[in-house]
């Protein structure tokens, strides 16, 4: 039981903060940062 309340305070805190992220336009910076690295690490870039 204590195990499912931890479980969805830990799911219901990472929704949010996935939501406050999205609102503030993050998920460009996040998609380019991720894009640099794996050029990065193919060497091309």
């Amino acid at each position: 039981m204590k195990d499912n309340l931890l479980r969805n305070i830990i799911l219901i805190g990472s929704m949010g903060l996935i939501i406050v992220g999205v609102s503030k336009g993050e998920v460009t910076t996040v998609l380019t940062k991720a894009i640099n690295i794996c050029l990065e690490c193919i060497g091309i870039g």
